[in-house]
Order: structure tokens, then sequence, then C-alpha cells
């Protein structure tokens, strides 16, 4: 059976913290920024964490599972 393809986009968008939890970027702070606040904006620069829903579908896409 052949290997599993990385997701080439999921791979651009995720990272794994040290302890297992995958780290994600906001949304909405790469373009038409003059109409949202300085605290919208500050707010979106922060890093999250993928919600415990999507972990399995993101880890499939990663070639983790």
């Amino acid at each position: 059976m052949p290997k599993m393809k990385t997701n080439s986009g999921a791979k651009k968008r995720f990272a794994l913290t040290g302890t297992g939890k995958i780290k994600r970027k906001h949304a909405f702070k790469s373009h038409i920024l003059t109409k949202k606040t300085k605290k919208a904006k500050r707010n979106l620069t922060h890093t999250g964490l993928v919600a415990t829903v999507d972990v399995n579908s993101v880890k499939l896409m990663l070639g983790m599972k």
C-alpha cells in the first residue's frame, strides 16, 4: 500500500505544540483591515488551538493518523 500524502494546504496552516496540540492562526487578518478596530486586529494576531471536534480531521490531513 502506498504512503499517505500530507495535505499541502494543511501543512502550511497548522503546527504542533510540544504537548501534541495543534496550533492555528485566526482568519480575517489578511485584507480589508481599515474597517476593523485596533482591538479586533490585535486579538486576531494571537494563535489559537484547533477545537477538539476538529482535531481528528486535521490530524488526518497532516498524515498523523
